[in-house]
């Protein structure tokens, strides 16, 4: 492999592994915030059991995001440089107001959270937690409004002496319309892995609950998880159809990679699923839904959608001559992956909460067909957090991948960025590095949050009693 293409799997490696915590960190810090002011409210000791829980979540995966997170913004110095020449006056404030106001404002508040809950008035205890909440957000915005730039390249001006471009209006660079479509659906995204990670939790305390003891705590983390989840998948799909008709206002050729359309064609149907010979651009099977791709693209089911042949003459015409077309498997099988995989994540929420409605219990120790469905659910829903993690993988990969071979769309190829000098073996050994670091990092989260799962309180319910206005809600931990 070359170094271009080294460099790019390094930085495919660093960022997909980040994001594994980032979404989850996001979630849980808003989902924590509820739960304690539903403690603060009622002063049912089951809420303050559930915010224990979700605050131990948030604790372990904002600490592994920290490290994850500063590898990743090395990687501009490490292997990007000449890109990060060309684009740091646009992404040097972005990154300014993540790390020195969003970062600190989520570690010091969320330190004061940890540390002051026997020490803080309970609402003030409280107010900690909702701006760690509030800063997770600006971090999602602005770092999603460095990447809109990439995606849609706005606000800025050309040095024609360097060539490197100059942020103009910051307010324009905040206003992107792909970063106002890109945010609800990244955010929606994060609750789905949030609101999976307490179901599978609650799940897993049900399922080693003694005798079948039905109690109130885990009853409350599924239903809460599988609400959260079930709103945010469908908040999901609301937001990525809006976000796939701004994609396709700006970069048609991603959506006609998305469905490996060669052709132009008015009222193009959607494959759910397409087999095809390497190389061949008709597949020998298809199942189609049609219309569907050009109500995807455009809102309108007979609007004409353009293929990767039209538009590969296009932008010859347009930026000069060379390859622009992406790796086309790569983005047809990523975008349905990232759809099914949280089409899936939300039926199974949408299931649990059907079998619990009117109180009913989740019993593996029941008889038929239902029962036993319930059976495995409840052996295999610490799976679901999985789903919306590949979801989000998947839908990254796509992003990023069917952008080639731009890094910042219409302005700046990849094989331009970078870092001269690099070495393959260099390239190597660092990112060996990395994924061993970055695999004993994967065996403590993991075992942090089983940690939290098996201790997770499971004691029978306790009478609601009000809190003492000058008494902590949260109990030291």
């Amino acid at each position: 492999m070359t170094a271009l293409e080294l460099s790019r799997l390094q930085f495919a490696v660093v960022t997909v592994y980040h994001y594994l915590f980032v979404p989850l960190s996001i979630s849980l810090a808003t989902l924590t915030a509820l739960l304690q002011t539903f403690a603060y409210r009622t002063g049912d000791p089951r809420w303050q059991r559930s915010t224990l829980v979700a605050g131990k979540l948030l604790m372990i995966t904002f600490a592994v995001g920290i490290v994850t997170g500063l590898v990743q913004e090395f990687q501009f110095g490490l292997s990007w440089s000449d890109f990060a020449r060309f684009y740091g006056d646009v992404f040097g404030p972005t990154l300014a107001i993540e790390g020195m106001l969003a970062f600190f404002l989520e570690a010091t508040f969320l330190g004061l959270w940890w540390f002051g809950a026997d020490r803080l008035r309970p609402a003030l205890h409280l107010a900690t937690i909702w701006i760690v909440a509030v800063g997770t957000l600006i971090s999602a915005y602005v770092i999603l409004a460095a990447n809109a730039f990439m995606q849609h390249p706005v606000a800025y001006t050309l040095d024609p002496v360097t060539g490197r471009a100059r942020l103009g209006d910051f307010t324009d660079l905040l206003t992107n319309e792909v970063v106002l479509a890109a945010f609800p659906h990244t955010i929606a995204g994060a609750f789905l892995g949030g609101g999976a990670l307490l179901l599978a939790i609650g799940g897993f305390r049900r399922w080693r609950a003694a005798g079948g003891d039905a109690t109130g705590q885990w009853r409350l983390l599924v239903r809460v998880g599988a609400w959260t989840t079930l709103v945010s998948g469908t908040a999901v799909a609301l937001t990525g159809d809006l976000l796939g008709k701004v994609m396709t206002s700006v970069q048609p050729m991603k959506m006609a990679a998305a469905e490996a359309l060669y052709a132009t064609q008015a009222g193009a149907p959607f494959s759910l699923f397409a087999v095809g010979a390497p190389g061949d651009k008709e597949p020998f099977f298809s199942l189609d839904v049609p219309w569907l791709l050009s109500f995807l693209a455009t809102g309108d089911p007979t609007a004409t959608v353009a293929g990767i042949d039209d538009l590969q003459a296009q932008y010859v015409a347009q930026f000069g001559p060379g390859d622009y077309v992406p790796v086309v498997p790569m983005a047809y099988w990523s975008f349905r992956f990232m759809i099914g995989f949280g089409v899936v994540a939300t039926i199974v929420a949408a299931w649990v909460l059907w079998r619990m409605r009117r109180g009913r219990d989740l019993s593996p120790r029941d008889r038929g067909l239902f029962a036993l469905v319930d059976r495995w659910l409840l052996r295999g829903l610490w799976v679901v957090p999985v789903l919306p993690a590949l979801a989000a993988t998947a839908g990254w990969l796509f992003t990023e991948t069917a952008r080639q071979p731009w890094l910042v769309f219409g302005l700046f190829r990849t094989a331009d960025g970078v870092s001269p000098g690099l070495t393959p073996v260099e390239i190597v050994a660092s990112l060996a590095g990395f994924a061993a670091v970055y695999g004993l990092l994967a065996v403590v989260w993991v075992r942090l949050v089983l940690r939290v799962a098996r201790t997770a309180s499971d004691e029978p319910d306790e009478p609601a009693a009000a809190v003492e206005p000058d008494r902590p809600l949260v109990p030291s931990y």
